[in-house]
């Protein structure tokens, strides 16, 4: 196990700790309250748990190397993990709006708000740590999942927050409504972190273009020019877990040699891994031909057919983008 795997699964594990530790002291403050707000942030525990369960799993899984039925290793998984985690975030905010629209109906029998006051603050502390533990983690990671989940947990976090204020404004004012409207409020916003989470598990899955992550390999790129690089176009790369597939096309002077071109393609493979240390690299190397030689500064070249004319810029559409001789 390396070691980016075992900080992933460390913090799966303590994220699932917490997780059956809140839905505890929740269901329990829930129990005694009556108060269909702290059911709001019970329902939302009990998804924490199953999300966080479905995380851990698809961390182990996408840990996997590749083999035969996938070339490409398994980190896709987490993608299905953060959409699975967004929809079971809708279904708990389906079910606390069904809640609190009966208790606004039938009326509720609160009590014992002041415990639960406590019970709930200190949940919102406690998850708001934890949320952005998960974050960074995922982030120094490069996983989706705990990205996710951190995002999850936050949400959490801040449904504790309008729990708190919805319970307040019933222990000052004495109006039980209160509870069961800042409850339907904490799951309109839980719904909106749910779709969101889907929106980018699809955007993974359907190989997205992650501009942060364009922008820094053009920038890394650009950084390792060198004056006989005439050309580099049709850059593409794509995201698996914590992996990236990177590849490019690369046009040097038709006269070196594959030893020098082999060279070459070390010196930038290891100059790219040094920024993206999982990154998988393909260069596929073409050689010039005359009609490049009017875009071509390479100053020690003998072999010019005509002078250096068309200066360009090197930046991200034309390295996305076709050879240079064809996009002008």
């Amino acid at each position: 196990m390396n070691g980016l795997f075992k900080i992933k699964k460390k913090a799966a594990y303590i994220s699932l700790s917490v997780g059956i530790g809140m839905f505890i002291a929740k269901t329990g403050a829930f129990l005694l309250t009556g108060s269909a707000a702290i059911f709001s942030d019970a329902a939302e525990s009990i998804v924490h748990i199953l999300a966080t369960t479905m995380a851990l799993f698809s961390i182990i899984l996408s840990a996997k190397p590749a083999d035969k039925s996938h070339l490409y290793g398994h980190g896709n998984v987490e993608f299905f993990s953060a959409g699975i985690e967004g929809l079971l975030i809708i279904a708990a905010a389906v079910i606390i709006i069904v809640q609190s629209i009966t208790d606004i109906i039938y009326g509720s029998n609160l009590k014992q708000l002041n415990i639960g006051l406590i019970v709930v603050a200190s949940a919102g502390l406690i998850n708001l740590i934890l949320g952005l533990y998960l974050i960074r983690t995922g982030s120094k990671t490069s996983s989706i999942t705990l990205v996710a989940d951190g995002k999850h947990v936050l949400t959490d976090s801040y449904t504790s927050i309008g729990v708190l204020i919805g319970v307040l404004l019933v222990i000052l004012t004495h109006n039980v409504l209160f509870d069961p409207v800042f409850a339907i409020a904490v799951a309109l916003n839980i719904l909106y972190t749910g779709f969101k989470l889907i929106r980018e598990s699809v955007g993974g899955l359907m190989v997205e273009t992650d501009h942060k992550l364009l922008i820094k390999i053009n920038d890394k790129i650009i950084s390792l020019k060198k004056e006989y690089w005439i050309d580099l176009h049709e850059l593409r790369f794509w995201k698996s877990g914590e992996h990236v597939f990177l590849d490019f096309h690369l046009i040097l002077p038709y006269y070196f040699t594959i030893k020098q071109s082999h060279t070459e393609e070390n010196q930038i493979k290891s100059e790219l891994i040094k920024a993206f240390p999982s990154a998988q690299i393909k260069i596929h190397f073409d050689y010039c031909i005359p009609e490049l030689c009017k875009y071509c500064n390479y100053t020690e070249c003998q072999m010019r057919s005509q002078a250096y004319s068309h200066p360009f810029e090197w930046n991200i559409n034309k390295l996305t983008g076709k050879p240079i001789y064809l996009s002008k």
